[in-house]
């Protein structure tokens, strides 16, 4: 498995051959309305829709909020062959999203002639309760014969949902978790995202091999950052990757 870090919560993975894109962000640092609130972006992209190239799939965690699909990735969505997220993203965007409920699947073809399986796992977008706030997420696992398991979180805030994927799972190989412990006045004083000793529990949860955090930085609205992250994923030693824009690495 390859990955290059984009920035904010967008990378292309390289997996069996095949290539996907999480939550395409490449709009320029701005502010950026979102209902009557503004999230402001405080860093581009390390490189644009052109560099991230074609791939096979775009994993979508959500829709409805700029920082994790903007003005440009919105286009690049409208080229992509095949679109995977949730049923009101399905239903807001139009095609080629569709819509993949929790625990269910579809598999790609592998250049070798095997398949790699996407399969939909539960995310929540901030504390108990909020989903009427925050709207639908989903997150994300990859596998197949073969391949590393690994794991997509999307913009999740809970351990308890991470602990019921792991019970699902098993171990994974990777564990890519969206980090920063955002928040907006939405909810006051709760985090949307996972925090930096949320994101070292997860991976202990998970059991993964490797640990690569993403959505962590490039927003204002993060209450944590790459220092944070940097000072927590510490203990981890070489399983945790703390990438810099542009960065591209070989996992597995």
């Amino acid at each position: 498995m390859e990955m290059r870090y984009v920035g904010g919560p967008t990378a292309v993975l390289e997996i069996g051959g095949v290539r996907l894109l999480t939550d395409p962000t490449f709009d320029p640092p701005g502010d950026y309305p979102i209902g009557q609130r503004v999230l402001t972006k405080t860093g581009g992209p390390a490189f644009g829709p052109d560099g991230a190239g074609p791939v096979d799939a775009v994993l979508l965690s959500h829709d409805h909020h700029p920082d994790n699909l903007d003005r440009a990735g919105r286009d690049y969505l409208a080229a992509a062959p095949l679109v995977l997220s949730t049923a009101s993203a399905a239903e807001r965007v139009g095609p080629p999203v569709r819509a993949l409920p929790n625990w269910e699947h579809v598999e790609l073809p592998r250049p070798d002639g095997g398949v790699l399986r996407i399969t939909s796992v539960p995310a929540q977008h901030g504390p108990d309760g909020s989903e009427h706030l925050v709207g639908e997420v989903t997150g994300f696992a990859l596998s197949g014969d073969g391949l590393p398991t690994v794991y997509v979180s999307g913009d999740n805030a809970s351990l308890d949902v991470v602990r019921a994927i792991a019970s699902r799972l098993g171990p994974v190989d990777v564990a890519v978790l969206f980090a920063g412990a955002a928040r907006t006045p939405l909810i006051e004083g709760a985090n949307l995202t996972l925090s930096s000793d949320d994101v070292v529990e997860a991976a202990g949860l998970l059991g993964a091999r490797h640990v690569v955090p993403l959505h962590f930085e490039h927003w204002a609205h993060f209450s944590q950052g790459r220092d944070t992250l940097a000072a927590a994923l510490a203990p981890l030693g070489e399983r945790a990757r703390l990438l810099a824009p542009g960065e591209r690495i070989t996992l597995v």
